[in-house]
């Protein structure tokens, strides 16, 4: 039996990689430095892993910025708007890829970004391959090899990880029509071969080629061309010991495709779908020799594992296989969950009572090897300590009375239809918001945050260590909101925001304010890039104490005559960004957590707030992988947020804004939401994604994002003018707003301000064209 890990946590265990990119970024970073700092990070990663005793360490699952970006720049899918910083700038392999990444605005040049979009159903963001119907294929960067070779002189016994040719693909994009990308699979393979050569030649006995479309419900066509890739490979690189890897869901119509490949490894993941090992023992697959990774632990959420329930799957498993055919994995790679449990040392930021239920990277290493140990009968005293102390910890959370609120499940189960639907239809609401609200044609707003400055969030950490009164804090951040009103009455920007400045996170922040959540100190996980978020821990019933907004929004409208949203994060969104609890159905957590949402929307309607924002950026991606589990996810979801927007009154206009979706295949439920307007991201996609609104004839009100906030590109107004045109050709001019894609938290100063009066510029010669148009 042989333990192994899917991938590892490339932040950092202190986010030294997130510090040392924007510093690079800044100037004030050598490249040396930058790429020492990762070169640091991978061997401190392969020696934690060798030393609590992991057989097989993975290699090349760092990234300086994603995984599929790399897969990209290795096989020289590099888009030709490129082309001339690599033949002009001569730009190295590290700065060819930010530029992907992040755009290119310098030295004359102005490139815009890949597009980027969320990897299956995680908070995790990968950047979209692009192919044209003539793509080529070359090697291009030899970090795979590199990385190996780095492990191997370093003394550990590594694993190269690529991203499966099939699944590359399938996460990429046509650029133009005519073709599918699948279609390129024979320029492609040639590629992987050469790279897997090079393996083989370099003596990397293993290569684990992930495959997580087999999650997905695949056509005949797109299984056969599985098939053939792999028999192709296996021809060109016999001796390679190839471990198939697929994550999030069951192989479901796939598994017969899964069992028949060539490949000597077949990882499951058992976490999400424990019934899978039922089906694929009751095959011919136990009359084979090919092995089984069992990925017991779960690599997606935070809860310490039952070692109980997984050594039942493992003996299950052993008895029709034998031990020598098993190896001992998480479920997927630990890239989704925070590195090391042991950083959280302040008891009063996380208790110990909650603590000793949880398990990081570090620590789900440790339990995949005493998983192990346990099937192998190894009953040391160590070993018999730790089984013991996982079955304490396991029956101390299912029996604290620190999760259950009986108050919480009453009102829960005391909700009506009623309380999921407005008083009357959009139609008629619009016309009492526009009597209300006296708004002009492409009103202008933003997402809803402003940039927070070193100086904004030093106040913040000053307060949390006690330098910083309260009452000082307080205001500090009234200051600050009251320079952005100001400025954005300056800028003549229509809907204005309060700007956030005293919020850590979207989701963090309403967390801290909410009954039944836990944070953390060092709790990081990695959303795109150098973006990291510190997701909170739903533990027990969710419930509202108190107001969480209503003071700073209502201060901000108290400065100005023009009206002020109330920026909220919706019920799904905070649910799938947190570690969720998982003895209970998530939709039950939603419902706790929509009811809390909804008593915070009607305290803000009740202080003067006429315009209320729900962010529900996260409601595709909890999409369940399958789609004949789509709808029942859908209706809960959907009435979800309905019910913590149902409380308000007619005149009262309820946004959402979602990012990086595609909408086209749930429209119909987005519509449903019944959202009075609805601001999404469009500007990467050039409006693309409008065609499903257009299509549906959805009805209400819509604001495609006109610039990229994800780059530190500023755009042009003709460039903004441009995008709004085009969704003028698919959109009535009277649903249109004109907005950024998302939140400007992350952004500069002045970089954002250059871009917001290039929009209300843009705005003003959309509404003056329109009215030239008309007379």
């Amino acid at each position: 039996m042989q333990t192994h890990n899917l991938g590892y946590p490339r932040i950092g265990s202190r986010r030294e990689l997130k510090k040392a990119s924007e510093q690079y970024w800044a100037g004030k970073l050598p490249v040396e430095q930058l790429l020492q700092t990762g070169k640091t990070i991978r061997l401190q990663n392969w020696q934690l892993q060798k030393d609590a005793g992991i057989d097989l360490v993975p290699c090349n699952d760092f990234s300086f910025y994603d995984q599929v970006l790399d897969t990209s720049l290795m096989v020289g899918a590099i888009p030709e708007r490129y082309h001339t910083l690599m033949e002009k700038e001569q730009l190295p392999d590290i700065d060819l890829l930010f530029a992907m990444a992040r755009g290119y605005q310098q030295d004359g040049f102005d490139i815009t970004a890949m597009e980027m979009t969320k990897w299956f159903d995680t908070n995790y963001h990968y950047i979209v391959p692009e192919f044209t119907a003539n793509q080529k294929f070359s090697l291009y960067c030899h970090k795979a090899l590199s990385e190996f070779r780095e492990a191997k002189q370093s003394g550990f016994n590594a694993k190269p990880v690529l991203l499966g040719p099939v699944s590359y693909l399938l996460l990429g994009k046509e650029k133009e029509e005519g073709f599918h990308r699948l279609e390129l699979i024979g320029r492609l393979l040639p590629v992987y071969i050469e790279v897997l050569k090079q393996l083989d030649e370099s003596n990397a006995h293993y290569v684990q080629l992930d495959e997580p479309c087999l999650s997905l419900d695949l056509s005949e066509k797109e299984r056969q061309v599985l098939i053939k890739t792999y028999e192709e490979i296996k021809r060109a690189v016999p001796n390679l010991h190839l471990i198939l890897a697929s994550y999030f869901e069951c192989y479901g119509s796939n598994l017969q495709t899964a069992l028949g490949l060539p490949v000597q490894t077949i990882h499951l993941d058992l976490v999400r779908c424990p019934l899978q090992l039922d089906d694929i023992l009751a095959t011919d697959f136990v009359k084979t020799k090919t092995m089984l990774s069992l990925g017991v632990v779960d690599g997606r959420n935070i809860w310490k594992n039952n070692f109980q329930q997984s050594l039942n799957l493992i003996r299950k498993a052993a008895e029709k296989i034998g031990n020598e055919r098993i190896w001992i994995a998480p479920s997927c790679s630990l890239l989704h969950v925070p590195c090391d449990l042991d950083l959280e040392t302040n008891e009063q930021v996380l208790t110990p009572g909650i603590k000793q239920w949880l398990a990081f990277a570090k620590q789900k290493t440790g339990e995949v090897v005493t998983l192990k140990q346990l099937a192998n009968d190894e009953n040391t005293a160590e070993v018999n300590t730790r089984l013991q102390e996982n079955i304490n910890a396991n029956k101390s959370r299912s029996s604290s009375s620190l999760i259950h609120n009986p108050e919480v499940k009453q009102r829960v189960a005391g909700i009506t239809a009623r309380d999921d639907r407005r008083e009357n239809s959009h139609t008629v609401r619009k016309i009492k918001q526009q009597e209300a609200l006296q708004l002009p044609l492409f009103p202008t707003t933003t997402i809803g945050s402003f940039p927070q400055t070193p100086e904004v969030r030093s106040w913040r950490a000053r307060l949390k260590k006690g330098a910083l009164t309260q009452e000082a804090y307080d205001a500090l951040i009234a200051k600050e909101t009251a320079e952005a009103i100001r400025w954005q009455e300056a800028a003549g920007i229509d809907v204005l925001v309060h700007g956030e400045f005293e919020r850590n996170d979207m989701v963090e922040y309403f967390g801290e304010q909410l009954n039944g959540f836990a944070f953390t100190q060092n709790g990081w996980v990695q959303s795109y890039g150098s973006r990291c978020v510190k997701p909170p821990i739903i533990y027990g019933d969710v419930s509202r104490p108190a107001p969480m907004t209503v003071k700073w929004t209502a201060y901000a409208q108290s400065l100005t005559d023009k009206k002020v949203k109330g920026m909220l994060t919706g019920p799904v969104t905070i649910l799938q960004w947190s570690f969720v609890r998982n003895d209970q159905p998530r939709s039950a957590t939603c419902m706790q957590i929509a009811l809390a949402i909804r008593d915070e929307v009607t305290d803000l309607e009740k202080a003067g707030i006429s315009i209320i924002q729900i962010d529900e950026p996260a409601i595709r991606e909890g999409l369940p992988l399958r789609k004949d589990k789509w709808q029942q996810y859908l209706q809960w979801a959907v009435r979800a947020f309905r019910i913590a927007a149902g409380g308000v009154k007619d005149e009262t206009q309820i946004h959402t804004h979602m990012c990086y979706s595609e909408f086209n295949d749930i429209i119909q439920n987005i519509a449903e939401m019944d959202a009075d307007v609805i601001t999404i991201e469009c500007s990467r996609s050039q409006m693309e994604l409008l065609n499903a609104f257009s299509d549906f004839k959805y009805p209400n009100d819509i604001g495609p994002g006109v610039y990229d906030i994800h780059s530190p590109r500023v755009p042009s107004k003709d460039e903004m003018v441009a995008l709004m045109e085009k969704a003028i050709a698919v959109i009535p001019a009277g649903q249109l707003w004109v907005n950024p894609d998302c939140g400007l938290k992350t952004r500069h100063w002045e970089e954002t301000k250059k871009a917001l009066e290039a929009m209300v510029d843009a705005a003003h010669a959309l509404r003056l064209s329109v009215s030239e148009k008309v007379g």
